[in-house]
């Protein structure tokens, strides 16, 4: 059975843990296969709210296997707390399997992390400062600590090397306090005792699923446009959260990819620093963020709320080869009058279409947009696309006309049943 890949279209935080949720009922494998625990989740089931950073979102179905694979970076404390939560709430959680080659965040990535966009003053890149970018970095450079060295002896020789070079970086380059080896071993060792149980090659686990004719779900983090070579780079992650990442991150062939859905808001927010050229300011920014209760589920911060951005939609569509668009946050526009959708930007004079690679032509480009009637009432309680009012249906198919992509689903609220498939009973995963 081909594989599933759902993935942000636009800046993160579009619903994707909701949706993995909604269609993890249908599958038999969700996998994490990107990031870390600078991802967050929500899911909201019977109006519980649970949130999310590394576990995968279908771990609220026993009979299902949760797999993190090699693709994520791993804060074995992060992790741990995470589980424990959820195990402290009385919860059948599903089984969980994680890549013995996925790499681990240790402490001097979140103190190298603060120390290296401190540095970077006006230029901040607006990380979390969970330590992700410097676990990447420490992958491509070869120097990595993976999660299978902990099932090997001599894993504490290793690490005090690793400490001792990284002392160098923090104390001659940054001015900040190292750490002694002692203390990164003592903080390790007990989430190595518990780690290790869940360690294994999770790329046979996921081939031999596939053999069976299994339906495998792969769950991405962050957005298209924080992809760290199509996003709006510099302000971007560290890793691939487009369906291509999903191969390389889990372990899979090209063929094990059968679908791929997009996620995003029906208005559009970004965290951080970056470029943002539907950006609303004043009340209208405050509006949006209040009615979509938009403040960052791991870092808590404020995001920048603007309108729907559909040339970046329509990119975000190509690079990932989407085969259909979820749609999340209808009910957050319920109560404007008019909603604004932008088709294009204008830029020295040119109209574009497509979305620029360059930085400086995007800074310079100006929104163009169509505006169309709000609906103005509750739609919160709509079950059938149907009996949605026709002003958000239109919403609905303008957006997806213009993107060139089928809308398969709506979210209008964030619980787990208030999602609308638009062709009920077709099956999102195929």
């Amino acid at each position: 059975m081909s594989g599933v890949v759902i993935v942000g279209a636009q800046f993160g935080d579009e619903g994707k843990g909701k949706m993995t949720d909604y269609l993890a009922r249908q599958a038999d494998c969700v996998v994490r296969y990107q990031g870390g625990n600078n991802a967050g989740h929500t899911v909201v089931i019977g109006g519980h709210e649970y949130r999310l950073h590394l576990i995968p979102s279908g771990i609220f179905y026993p009979e299902k296997v949760c797999v993190i694979g090699n693709g994520v970076v791993i804060d074995p404390e992060v992790m741990f707390q995470e589980l424990d939560e959820l195990l402290s709430q009385g919860l059948k959680l599903a089984r969980l399997y994680i890549s013995d080659r996925a790499h681990l965040i240790l402490p001097y990535h979140l103190r190298l992390d603060a120390a290296e966009e401190n540095c970077r003053g006006d230029g901040r890149i607006g990380t979390t400062r969970r330590g992700i970018g410097p676990a990447y970095t420490d992958k491509i450079s070869r120097v990595g600590f993976r999660a299978g060295e902990l099932l090997e002896d001599g894993w504490e020789q290793r690490l005090i090397e690793l400490v001792l070079e990284k002392n160098k970086a923090l104390e001659r380059l940054y001015g900040s306090e190292g750490f002694q080896p002692e203390q990164v071993i003592a903080w390790l060792r007990p989430h190595a005792e518990r780690l290790r149980p869940f360690l294994t090659d999770t790329s046979l686990v996921l081939a031999e699923l596939a053999s069976q004719g299994r339906h495998i779900l792969f769950e991405g983090a962050q957005g298209t446009m924080l992809d760290i070579d199509h996003g709006t780079y510099p302000f971007v992650t560290s890793s691939s959260p487009t369906a291509g990442g999903a191969c390389i991150g889990a372990g899979v062939g090209p063929t094990a990819i059968g679908r791929v859905l997009g996620v995003c808001k029906a208005y559009l927010t970004r965290v951080g620093e970056g470029l943002f050229p539907t950006e609303l300011q004043g009340p209208e920014c405050e509006s949006l963020r209040d009615r979509g209760r938009e403040f960052g589920t791991t870092t808590g911060r404020a995001r920048r709320c603007g309108w729907i951005d559909l040339v970046m939609l329509r990119y975000a569509g190509r690079v990932n080869g989407m085969s259909g668009l979820i749609i999340t946050k209808l009910d957050v526009l319920d109560a404007l009058p008019a909603i604004k959708l932008c088709t294009a930007y204008r830029c020295n004079g040119s109209t574009l279409e497509e979305l620029p690679g360059s930085q400086r032509l995007l800074q310079a480009s100006e929104p163009v947009y169509e505006e169309l009637e709000g609906w103005q009432q509750d739609i919160s309680g709509v079950r059938r696309y149907d009996d949605l009012p026709a002003a958000a249906r239109r919403y609905v198919e303008r957006v997806s006309e213009i993107a060139g992509l089928p809308v398969v689903a709506i979210s209008v609220g964030p619980d787990r049943d208030q999602t609308i498939e638009t062709k009920p009973g077709s099956g999102l995963l195929g």
